[in-house]
């Protein structure tokens, strides 16, 4: 029933009785705006409890608005790719942006065009993109950098460094493309195109295009071709050693390696990103967090070569929100202890994803011979779509040509949760928990899991030294061996409806 039956109009006959009237007009008016006010609906509907939620039927009954493209007027194939990419529109509803762009910060404002940029995408801007973030780090107010639109910029690898006396924003309205050819960076770190370092308060956002134009480097990878040498290849975007860092409403597609990392970074939020790669591309990770601590990540789209979001050593307090992922490999965490590394990721939230086509799902991988642990780790309200694997714990990970010798030490894996997990397998086996002899998986957690293949038909699981307990329906049933004293303390702090296997 409509809200507005219960407000029914005076009669407008008489003087008084159309002031009234007016009144009343103006009152629909506000009413029905404040209802519709673009925002305060949520931006992916899922359920945030498994119990009766209409999400868990086999059927798609998901139904929001088409996802739109950023309008930027540069690249018309990327972004018309991305608005109407299968599998996301009936899930992911990301804001759109202002026709007139991002707004742009009071305080000195830097074009980079002034600074001698052609933005032409043939020569070279790289100097005046580095002349114009000395001058916004060294202001002694708030400094804004704009790449305009319409225009591409040709950026070679470039370092941009802190600390700056004030609050710094990079506005790119435009593309910035990498140079085509891997001799650029020859005699310069091949691990880095856009490198970010010891900045605090700076934010990068926009409706542009950060095109890394990797597909020279992904042809001579060795995991293309196995008769190429392993060699690095350049992270589109890296953070250093940054604190209170904001990255949003930004596309960055076709990286040479990784599209963004995080490293030694406090206090980060992403929201409103858009990644893209083919699902060929070697080694593309979407968002890659290494030793930081207070990442939020939500309200984005990443479809690549390689994991989607990846968490790895001495990490915590992670939070993923409302994230669309495929193609790729999934949400990692790890690999961890590889090298006979110590490592440590715990305190991460997975909540509301839409994986569709992915390599794996919810994967945490550790190497033999690690140290360390991996903890308090839940994954909740996850709906799938044909994906191989999509629960996996493996203290077996070996990502080498050479086989990786069996080692005793083991990084520990304890307090993992899978909370409302749903969707079709693309694998017969859809949950496999292959835990250390040594240093067993404990304090597993499975509650409303529903997997099944994509034919209808039930999964299977496989455990390994795997100890934990469910709740609710479990499907496909849990092969957990039992652990007593954990279902004797959920006993005592008043939990139900548990049961172990």
């Amino acid at each position: 029933m409509s809200f507005f039956f219960f407000l029914t109009p005076p009669s407008c006959s008489s003087s008084c009785s159309r002031f009234a009237c007016l009144i009343f007009t103006v009152l629909i008016f506000l009413v029905s705006f404040l209802i519709n006010v673009e925002g305060f609906a949520p931006l992916l509907q899922l359920p945030h409890s498994p119990a009766g939620s209409p999400w868990l039927s086999r059927e798609k009954v998901l139904n929001v608005n088409q996802l739109g493209a950023k309008g930027d007027g540069i690249q018309d194939d990327t972004d018309s790719r991305f608005s109407n990419v299968e599998g996301f529109e009936p899930l992911l509803q990301l804001p759109h942006s202002r026709a007139a762009g991002p707004r742009l910060e009071t305080g000195k404002i830097l074009y980079v065009n002034d600074f001698g940029a052609k933005g032409d995408g043939i020569q070279d801007d790289t100097d005046a993109f580095r002349n114009a973030w000395k001058i916004a780090c060294a202001s002694v107010t708030k400094a804004s950098i704009v790449i305009p639109h319409d225009k591409k910029f040709l950026v070679r690898p470039i370092s941009f460094a802190g600390p700056c006396r004030a609050k710094v924003t990079v506005t790119i309205s435009g593309a910035i493309i990498a140079p085509k050819d891997p001799e650029v960076w020859h005699g310069l770190n091949p691990q880095k195109w856009l490198y970010f370092h010891g900045v605090n308060h700076l934010t990068v956002r926009g409706n542009g295009i950060i095109n890394g134009r990797g597909h020279k480097w992904w042809s001579q990878s060795c995991k293309i071709n196995a008769t190429n040498p392993c060699e690095h290849a350049p992270t589109a975007i890296i953070f250093h050693r940054c604190q209170k860092l904001r990255v949003r409403d930004i596309a960055l597609i076709n990286s040479q390696k990784t599209h963004i990392a995080f490293t030694n970074s406090f206090r980060v939020v992403v929201s409103g990103i858009k990644m893209m790669a083919p699902s060929t591309s070697p080694n593309t990770d979407g968002l890659h967090i290494s030793s930081s601590s207070r990442v939020n990540i939500k309200d984005s789209i990443i479809r690549t070569g390689d994991d989607c979001i990846s968490i790895v050593g001495n990490s915590s307090i992670i939070r993923i929100r409302n994230i669309a992922c495929g193609p790729g490999h999934g949400i990692s965490v790890g690999s961890l202890g590889m090298g006979n590394s110590w490592s440590q990721v715990h305190d991460v939230i997975v909540d509301q994803a839409f994986l569709a086509h992915t390599k794996n799902g919810l994967r945490i991988k550790t190497w033999q011979g690690g140290r360390g642990f991996a903890s308090q780790i839940t994954f909740q309200n996850i709906l799938m779509e044909n994906v191989s694997h999509p629960l996996i714990i493996d203290q077996y990970y070996c990502d080498s040509l050479l086989p990786c010798p069996n080692q005793t030490l083991a990084v520990k894996v304890a307090n993992i949760s899978f909370v409302a997990i749903k969707g079709t397998s693309a694998t017969e086996e859809s949950v496999r928990f292959a835990c250390s002899d040594s240093f067993p998986c404990e304090k597993l957690y499975l509650e409303e899991v529903q997997l099944l293949s994509n034919t209808g038909k039930n999964t299977s699981s496989y455990c390994w030294q795997a100890q934990g307990l469910t709740s609710g329906s479990v499907e496909p049933p849990a092969c957990f061996s039992s652990n007593g004293t954990f279902i004797r303390q959920q006993a005592e702090s008043g939990g139900s409806a548990l049961q172990s296997f």
